[in-house]
């Protein structure tokens, strides 16, 4: 009988392990599956006079080809593969928004700035005129365009978190019930390979999504913390997660992710704590490279509208008017905060001086705190709601009406929001203001070789401002000639006097030394003149409105040549409004390499330690044909010795019966 059993045990068990090959084989292509192997043990043998007799061998437990750190870092690699993966896709659309040749935003910039020199060869000319609107009105709708896009985008991305958080509470509930699961089967004291693998690979899944630390228990089970601490998965017990906005800076239209505790308040989780997953890649995305975005093109809107207005505005319409605004732009920008006091709002002062930043006044104290720029971090520390340092950061003022207690903040998003609403205000072609509101003349008497080179309206005095020189009065006694003259004396050095000639007896107003190309500013405008000036030799500048003038200033284009010398005038980060365009698709298009580089870093790696994985717990199909015929062969040969020991107890019996 022990030949029978030994041969009967040794079947059952070459069955077991043709079966746990089998279901290797049929497993080759499942995700996640790891290779199982019959672990064989001698049965003990049994004691006779003789000695211990062999009884053959049975399964002692079906082994998971598994390796618990490879499998973490696999999962862990892969979550900041699929968060650098996510940026770096949705950058490459951003990159779309950003684009250069003819149907970008440069070209349409580029044109505009262009269509003003026509005018500026042909003023009276109307068609030129109305080119240059044509071309003003085109820029603004490409800006709009370009904003609707990014808000497009945002969408997108907002509608894609809310589909991941989805997925995870789906993977978390279906994690916590193969928990269950498996707590249950080890009470056989057996382990539920299929099982933990299922959990494995669920896992893996999980992590796809978001970064998760898992932290086994004495039951099977296995916990995942999501943030650091926050338990998304505890035992049999599954924590669901949210997104909406944040509750920072209600309005802001900030999204976060929240944590629902049971029972309590849900807990806001900081995107920097997220770690690796889609749903971090996106958060970052979303949060710094679309706000990044929004700022470059509201700068330019910004800047370029606050430029142009304020030249066009010192200018004068065809009709002798003056010039109004060319672009509608925002004036001011209010605050988000949660705090029940603290309030104000952000307005512009200099166009050449903006940062395409948000900003943070977070708060030391009442009245008290600092300005934090977030693109770069540099900080404006303000003493009370006055502080003068309030009003001049990056050619914005800050204008605060409600103090924060400490540790409270405001949120300033001052470009967000103007590409999306810059509208072209003038359609009209004789409302362009392409004339100069002053002209000049030599002096009749002149001989030396002085010779005006420009003339425009700045409105750049001390304070700021245009003050037009005064009309003439014939009628007066003595006469009033009008105009602020200009009286070269040679020196050396040679220098300026500047007289009003607003009164009977002209008034001293300015004077100065005189260097040939340099310009001369006064009460808002400015004259460029060169050559050498002989002693008493003068210029005037008077009101181009002065009936003595009559409509010579219909044919003046001085201030369409300012508008279009604008182009060259810096204002992005020492960038001109021409190359403005250029430096905002090199700031994007140096996230998106630095994105594809990190993916493509993070692909790699997670590559390697899936490889090094699978090489552990994969199934190899040359072994395991290796092992059925080895398999088959000893079930063939444990059939024999049942074979044979059949032929021998028959033998037995045969002869013991006769």
């Amino acid at each position: 009988m022990s030949l029978l059993n030994v041969g009967a045990r040794a079947l059952l068990t070459n069955q077991v392990a043709l079966q746990t090959t089998g279901h290797n084989i049929a497993n080759v292509n499942t995700p996640g599956y790891s290779r199982q192997s019959a672990q064989l043990v001698t049965v003990q043998g049994q004691y006779t006079g003789s000695g211990y007799i062999g009884q053959g061998v049975a399964v002692q437990t079906i082994l998971r080809n598994y390796n618990e750190l490879l499998t973490r870092q696999a999962a862990m690699a892969g979550s900041v593969q699929a968060a650098d993966q996510a940026r770096s896709d949705k950058l490459n659309q951003l990159q779309d928004v950003f684009s250069g040749g003819a149907s970008g935003l440069g070209a349409a910039i580029t044109d505009m700035m262009n269509a003003l020199s026509d005018v500026v060869h042909s003023p009276t000319d109307l068609t030129a005129r109305t080119v240059a609107l044509t071309r003003m009105d085109e820029t603004a709708a490409r800006m709009r365009a370009s904003a609707q896009q990014i808000d497009d985008l945002q969408y997108t991305v907002n509608e894609q978190l809310r589909n991941d958080v989805v997925k995870i509470n789906s993977l978390a509930s279906n994690i916590a019930g193969v928990n269950e699961q498996i707590a249950r089967a080890r009470g056989n004291g057996q382990t539920p390979n299929d099982l933990l693998d299922r959990r494995d690979q669920l896992i893996r899944e999980l992590n796809q999504y978001i970064q998760t630390t898992q932290v086994p228990a004495d039951d099977g089970t296995m916990g995942l913390f999501v943030g650091g601490s926050q338990p998304l998965v505890l035992g049999t017990t599954a924590t669901q997660l949210s997104v909406s906005e944040s509750t920072s800076y209600p309005g802001s239209g900030q999204l976060a992710l929240y944590f629902g505790r049971s029972g309590g308040t849900p807990i806001e989780l900081n995107p920097d704590m997220l770690g690796g997953g889609e749903v971090a890649g996106l958060m970052r995305f979303s949060n710094n490279d679309l706000a990044e975005a929004r700022n470059l093109l509201g700068r330019m809107a910004q800047a370029m509208g606050m430029a142009l207005n304020a030249q066009n505005r010192l200018g004068l319409t065809l009709d002798g008017s003056q010039g109004g605004d060319l672009f509608a732009l925002p004036a001011s920008a209010i605050g988000y905060t949660s705090s029940a006091t603290a309030a104000g709002s952000v307005s512009y002062t200099d166009a050449t001086q903006f940062a395409a930043s948000d900003y943070e006044v977070r708060f030391t104290g009442p009245n008290a705190g600092q300005v934090v720029r977030l693109s770069d971090g540099k900080t404006t520390a303000f003493t009370s709601l006055a502080d003068p340092a309030l009003q001049a950061i990056d050619g914005l003022s800050f204008n605060l009406t409600g103090s924060g207690n400490a540790g409270e903040s405001i949120l300033f998003k001052p470009f967000s929001g103007s590409a999306s609403n810059v509208q072209a205000l003038v359609y009209s072609p004789r409302d362009l203001a392409a004339a100069n509101p002053v002209n000049a003349a030599m002096g009749t008497s002149n001989g030396g070789t002085l010779q005006l080179l420009g003339l425009q309206a700045t409105g750049q005095p001390d304070p700021p401002g245009l003050v037009l020189p005064a009309d003439a009065d014939p009628a007066a006694t003595p006469p009033i000639v009008g105009g602020v003259l200009l009286e070269f004396h040679a020196g050396p050095p040679l220098t300026y006097d500047a007289y009003d000639q607003s009164t009977p007896l002209p008034t001293l107003l300015a004077t100065g030394p005189y260097v040939s190309g340099q310009p001369i500013d006064l009460n808002g405008w400015r004259i460029t003149l060169q050559g050498t000036p002989q002693d008493g030799d003068t210029v005037t500048v008077g009101n181009a409105l002065d009936p003595q003038y009559g409509d010579i200033y219909t044919r003046d284009a001085g201030n369409a040549q300012a508008l279009m010398d604008l182009r060259d005038v810096q204002m992005f980060d020492n960038a001109t409004l021409q190359d403005g365009w250029a430096g905002a698709m090199a700031q994007v298009g140096t996230r998106v390499q630095s994105a594809q580089y990190a993916a493509a870093l993070s692909s790699a790696i997670a590559d390697n330690l899936e490889g090094d994985r699978s090489a552990v717990s994969g199934v190899n199909l040359d072994e395991e044909a290796a092992r059925l015929i080895q398999y088959q062969q000893a079930y063939q040969a444990s059939a024999k010795v049942l074979q044979v020991a059949q032929s021998i107890f028959d033998t037995l019996i045969q002869t013991m019966g006769r």
